[in-house]
């Protein structure tokens, strides 16, 4: 085995058939878009070269994408100060061993292998104005009449896409964090403990800077899966009411596949694209640091 591995070429059959479908599925693709969103084009016909004027209006005459924009950052701040913390507090709990860890530990998981349509359906009747669990249970606390519709109201229609969306990937960054935490050695945890260090000290000396490359990658999956989410909000909402909840994957859904606008669709898919790939590349470098720190460690 270790002859083939030593051998180039051995290990450039290996990979290639994965970097084949990883270049026809991905990489491709992302050129296409690209290309696709400096044209005015239909899909059908003839293209129209116009450079970046298609990226100019999204954010001079367009009406909606700026506001879109802003969401989609709402619920990253939510995905990363909300969502993470939540994980790791789970995690952390988990790892110094409760009693039913195991079960709990699925339990947890279960929100992530659950389809988005199916959580998304769940989540609407949770927040219906007449029969919903949410207003029967401010109803049964206030003993009022209560009735609200959240998700047709401009102000809350959004956020109210934000709680299930942060709900529903607790388990799976929970379970990345508790994996990052028992490879840890309780060397470390030991040796604070003689010191009469508390369990605060040691998370906040040991556990997270040990944890900074598991963290980070947590941070980047928040991120990116907040900037490009789409499937949630538009099964709640479908952007509504008045384009109130729109983030840029369904503005883009609905220039590409309902108005046909190719190219205009494709700059604001292409726009996603760059924004994830900024982002992943500020956050690497801003764990950079801590990563060297915790690799003296």
């Amino acid at each position: 085995m270790d002859r083939i591995l030593s051998n180039k070429w051995y290990v450039a059959i290996f990979v290639l058939p994965a970097l084949l479908i990883f270049l026809a599925f991905v990489i491709i693709p992302i050129i296409t878009t690209g290309v696709y969103s400096l044209y005015d084009y239909s899909g059908i016909g003839e293209k129209t070269f116009l450079g970046f004027t298609n990226y100019i209006e999204l954010f001079t005459e367009d009406r909606y994408f700026p506001d879109s924009v802003k969401n989609s950052f709402i619920l990253v701040a939510a995905s990363l100060f909300i969502q993470l913390p939540i994980s790791f507090t789970l995690a952390l709990i988990l790892s110094r061993g409760v009693r039913g860890e195991k079960i709990f530990r699925t339990i947890y998981f279960v929100p992530v292998v659950i389809s988005s349509m199916v959580i998304g359906q769940l989540w609407m009747r949770i927040f219906k104005s007449d029969y919903g669990l949410l207003n029967i249970l401010i109803r049964t606390i206030s003993g009022s009449d209560f009735e609200y519709a959240w998700l047709a109201q401009p102000k809350t229609a959004f956020y109210a896409t934000v709680v299930p969306a942060v709900w529903q990937f607790i388990g799976y960054h929970m379970l990345i964090f508790y994996a990052g935490i028992k490879s840890i050695p309780t060397d470390y945890y030991e040796a604070a403990q003689i010191d009469g260090a508390s369990k605060f000290k040691t998370t906040i000396k040991i556990t997270i800077p040990l944890l900074s490359p598991v963290i980070k990658t947590c941070t980047i999956f928040a991120l990116t899966g907040a900037l490009r989410s789409f499937d949630l909000i538009y099964v709640m909402t479908g952007g509504g009411p008045n384009h109130a909840s729109e983030v840029p994957s369904t503005l883009m859904y609905t220039n590409l596949f309902r108005k046909g606008l190719y190219g205009y669709g494709s700059a604001q898919a292409f726009f996603i694209v760059i924004e994830c790939l900024l982002f992943s590349l500020i956050i690497a470098r801003i764990f950079k640091r801590s990563e060297e720190n915790a690799s003296i460690l």
